[in-house]
């Protein structure tokens, strides 16, 4: 049986395991000549209260996460994927990757890092990637931080 995935979804969040996930979605993209789509999901609740006392600082987040993935797309354009987009949302990424983003786009495979930064929420709700895993419909690849995916 051959299997093949058409369109790859990698969630970005700059974290060194989200790194990881990228470069492996690149190769698997290439390997499959897949559509890649890199997703940011700027967390509102992250910074909500913050925006009471700078109105600007919504704005510079989203500024900060447009830079992310369109370097990401820079990167894997350079590395020869030939079909990438981006997409940078805002919202709760366990809600919008795999209940959104995912369906809506028609993909077949999400990519992400084991953990991502914000670690404090890891701790009392749960990861992103949990959250992925648990809610997707298609095929989830977590990439773990080891020295074997450092190489």
């Amino acid at each position: 049986m051959a299997m093949k995935y058409h369109k790859i979804l990698v969630a970005v969040d700059g974290s060194k395991t989200s790194e990881l996930a990228f470069k492996k979605a690149v190769e698997i993209a290439k390997r499959n000549d897949a559509k890649l789509l890199i997703t940011h999901v700027i967390d509102t609740r992250a910074y909500s209260s913050i925006e009471a006392y700078d109105q600007g600082i919504s704005q510079r987040i989203e500024n900060d996460g447009l830079q992310l993935v369109n370097n990401y797309k820079e990167r894997a354009e350079k590395a020869d994927c030939q079909d990438v987009i981006t997409i940078l949302e805002t919202g709760s990424p366990k809600v919008k990757i795999p209940k959104e983003i995912a369906p809506k786009n028609d993909v077949d495979l999400i990519i992400c890092g084991a953990t991502g930064l914000n670690t404090v929420e890891r701790f009392f709700i749960g990861s992103v990637s949990e959250h992925i895993t648990r809610f997707a419909t298609t095929d989830v690849l977590v990439v773990r931080s080891s020295v074997e995916n450092e190489e």
